[in-house]
């Protein structure tokens, strides 16, 4: 992550990244739309998302000016191959999704394969939590496997966050972030409607 301190450094002072808007509609115009490059700059030399607090703070600008130069850079990267997606840790910079299948026929080997047990698993944590391990598993109608779990730990997508209170206090699993963020969300709010374990088949 790119990260522009404008503190005084070994007895210099840092140049901002940006100076004070223009008042003139033309200069204001031109303002946002070199604010819009430097956002885009920082995205691709970003390793993680970068929320609308960082790119704010290193940019020096208001929200109305970050939400004006987003927007004209999404606009000018409808034109590319690039989109500008927003996600829970922030926004970022990835492939167009009409280029999707097209990645997908030429690198299958990075299409990753999830299970259908993992998919109904995940499923039920994200739409019920939080739920214990036997609350999906009265759902699924199985035993669940410490190796879906684990898989799920593992990719950062669930976490324990506290405990059930019944006989043996089961651990609470929860959602995280990182599952927003690779599934392209910024809340758990923007889940599609619930579907059935029939429906999840498809999706494996």
């Amino acid at each position: 992550m790119v990260d522009i301190d404008d503190s005084k450094q070994n007895g210099q002072t840092q140049i901002p990244i940006t100076t004070v808007a223009p008042a003139s509609t033309d200069e204001q115009q031109q303002y946002i739309e070199d604010i819009s490059k430097q956002i885009e700059v920082l995205l691709h030399a970003s390793e993680a998302p970068l929320t609308a607090n960082v790119l704010k703070k290193h940019l020096s600008v208001s929200t109305k000016e970050l939400k004006q130069a987003l927007q004209l850079l999404q606009v000018r990267l409808d034109t590319g191959v690039l989109s500008l997606h927003e996600t829970a840790s922030g926004y970022r910079l990835q492939i167009a999704d009409r280029y999707s299948a097209f990645i997908q026929r030429v690198f299958p080997q990075r299409q990753e394969r999830l299970s259908q047990a993992l998919l109904e698993t995940l499923s039920v944590i994200a739409y019920k939590q939080p739920v214990t391990r036997s609350d999906i598993e009265h759902v699924r109608g199985v035993t669940l496997s410490s190796n879906i779990l684990r898989q799920l730990f593992d990719k950062g997508w669930i976490i324990e966050n506290g405990h059930k209170d019944t006989l043996g206090r089961p651990a609470l699993l929860h959602t995280t972030a990182q599952f927003l963020d690779a599934f392209g969300l910024t809340h758990l709010n923007e889940l599609p409607p619930m579907p059935d374990m029939d429906a999840i088949q498809t999706m494996s």
